[in-house]
């Protein structure tokens, strides 16, 4: 199954993305059943949110916006899987083009804008399998028309509290305008004090479901200043770090395609998305745990991001260059490297370095 999976894969590569990606999702509805569930060293067993991981790595939003193939991803390796962005209404997003492949750089940008086909869809498919097991995260977003963004958050909490192992907060994208603004001073703390206080009337019926909110690399040291003061004001469960990036490295090879608007993902934001969360992690002084987003390619940029501060970790970009085998390739990096190094956890490994990355990007 695994040999046809890569196949697949080397024939996508060979597509328009945006098409490759729809016939990747319908391929992974279709061998679901099929997979065998892959294992993970009982060593790189995580808690944080009040969730146990079996292992700390995690498929970032994006990849499966719909919640159509949640347990595919979970069988074929990752410790959990966050669906989304789901917004309260369908929306189609922005025009195509819309999804650019940066293949000299292993990178990728996206404009989609939210595209997906609305809360109701996806509720339907989750409570579907509710009744499996395994961590699957909710991202929730607003729709581009709403009057009122705050409100659609709200209303994602309402609706996916039954089903939804966390929810990831998504003021941080670049492709719905004015939606970062959320992001600053007294609307981010606006939005927080509402998000939260909506999950807190879901506890009785649904029981308590971590909240985090996904920021962006973007920011600078003194917005993120204020991210993090109200976030400890609040005690929100947990800060995802982060989102795409606006800005264009000038190490970038692929040509025209860089200056396309939108997200930038994939190797090329490594270094500054993980700059940003060790920044992050030594503002948050363990108040709550980080998760790490950002050019993760490899055992190494793993090991990388959570020696800068994360306790988990996500990646979504590199699975378009390497393929699904780079999920159990990291894990197994993660196990040999803690075997070398003699620890029991990668939790010991925890910001060890993140002091080393203060000051790097600053402004």
């Amino acid at each position: 199954m695994r040999t046809l999976l890569d196949l697949g894969q080397s024939i996508l590569k060979r597509i328009d993305p945006e098409r490759a990606h729809t016939l990747a999702i319908q391929g992974l509805e279709i061998t679901s059943p099929f997979l065998t569930q892959s294992s993970s060293d009982p060593c790189l067993s995580v808690n944080a949110f009040g969730l146990s991981f079996p292992n700390p790595l995690g498929l970032a939003a994006g990849f499966d916006k719909n919640g159509q193939v949640p347990d595919a991803m979970l069988r074929l390796g990752f410790g959990f899987a966050e669906v989304g962005t789901v917004t309260p209404k369908p929306q189609v997003g922005n025009p195509k083009p819309r999804l650019f492949r940066l293949p000299a750089d292993e990178a990728v940008i996206n404009r989609f804008g939210f595209n997906g086909e609305g809360a109701a869809s996806v509720l339907k498919r989750l409570e579907e399998r509710a009744h499996r097991q395994g961590i699957v995260g909710v991202n929730i977003g607003a729709n581009k028309d709403s009057k009122d963004r705050i409100a659609d958050y709200v209303s994602g909490i309402t609706t996916f509290a039954p089903v939804a192992s966390y929810f990831a907060v998504n003021v941080s994208s670049p492709n719905t305008p004015g939606l970062r603004d959320l992001q600053y001073g007294a609307e981010f703390d606006k939005l927080v004090a509402h998000v939260l206080d909506a999950r807190d009337q879901q506890i009785a019926r649904t029981g308590r479901k971590p909240v985090l909110f996904k920021i962006s690399p973007d920011l600078t040291l003194a917005e993120l200043d204020d991210i993090i003061r109200i976030a400890r004001t609040r005690r929100v469960d947990g800060l995802i770090v982060s989102n795409t990036t606006v800005s264009r490295p000038s190490t970038l090879e692929s040509g025209k395609v860089t200056h396309e608007i939108g997200g930038l993902s994939g190797k090329p934001l490594f270094d500054h998305s993980t700059w940003m969360l060790a920044e992050t992690f030594l503002r948050v002084e363990k108040q709550f745990p980080l998760i790490g987003v950002g050019g993760v390619s490899s055992a190494e940029t793993a090991i990388a991001k959570i020696e800068a501060g994360a306790t988990l970790i996500q990646l979504y970009s590199a699975l378009t260059y390497t393929g699904i085998n780079l999920v159990n390739e990291i894990k197994r990096g993660l196990s040999e490297y803690l075997w070398i190094n003699s620890q029991p956890s990668h939790e010991i490994l925890i910001g060890r370095t993140a002091h080393k990355w203060q000051g790097r990007f600053a402004k």
